[in-house]
């Protein structure tokens, strides 16, 4: 594990949060979701330093520190067309934009937007929403050559077959909630189509959303009959990939 991570740092920071450091000492977050998240232990919600913040979309529950991280860290943010313009207005000039089939170098890493089965919409201060465009997966390139899919919320899609044979990537994190996302059934079928080793389940504690059925325990069992040889990587807040 270590060898493939090239240098690459990876810590779940709770529900679909991870924070990522790159061989080259570079700080990246994606989909910062930490002061009002339930699964975030206290003592992480506190980012520090902090050069890119990525956005698979723009729900609360993946888009609720952006706007603050990036003005107390001066981050650059890397999104949808949408989002970044959203972001430009809200006076946040560091915002890079990248849709689906693009990529972009972005510092250390090489950023890839990847289709994604969801929606999108960014909720105002009044209560009102408003378009937030289309939702996006990553794949992200690291120095070293390593490659991690953050799949963001989707359903199961065959393109994501596609996505393996075009990218390759080393490390899959996926949702198995159910209800909003695909749950351990369908995501065991993705880990299957992506052709990856190891694979991280996300967004699916009832701390987050009550009504999220899907657990790691389910996943397992259902990648162990569709994708066998598949290594499942069950991660707390806090954890480094590694461990």
């Amino acid at each position: 594990m270590e060898q493939m991570l090239g240098g690459t740092r990876i810590t779940y920071l709770g529900h679909s949060t991870f924070r990522f450091v790159t061989p080259g000492g570079e700080q990246i977050i994606i989909d910062p979701f930490l002061t009002n998240n339930p699964h975030t232990p206290e003592d992480l919600k506190r980012v520090g330093e902090l050069d890119t913040i990525l956005i698979t979309h723009g729900h609360f529950d993946h888009f609720d520190d952006v706007e603050s991280l990036a003005a107390q860290t001066d981050a650059g943010t890397v999104s949808n067309f949408e989002i970044m313009s959203y972001l430009q207005g809200q006076g946040i000039e560091k915002a890079v934009p990248v849709m689906k089939g693009g990529s972009a170098q972005v510092g250390g890493i090489k950023v890839t937007a990847t289709h994604a089965f969801h929606s999108s919409s960014i909720a105002l201060d009044d209560g009102s929403m408003i378009y937030g465009g289309e939702p996006l997966g990553f794949v992200l390139e690291f120095e070293s050559g390593f490659k991690l899919y953050h799949a963001g919320d989707t359903a199961v899609f065959g393109d994501m077959r596609l996505i393996g044979e075009l990218y390759s990537p080393d490390v899959a994190l996926l949702p198995i909630g159910d209800r909003l996302t695909m749950g351990p059934f369908e995501a065991a079928h993705a880990a299957r189509l992506l052709g990856v080793n190891h694979v991280v389940p996300m967004h699916y504690s009832p701390e987050v959303m009550p009504i999220f059925t899907g657990t790691p325990e389910k996943f397992q069992e259902h990648v162990a009959t569709i994708a066998p040889g598949v290594s499942v990587h069950v991660m707390e807040p806090g954890d480094d990939l590694e461990s």
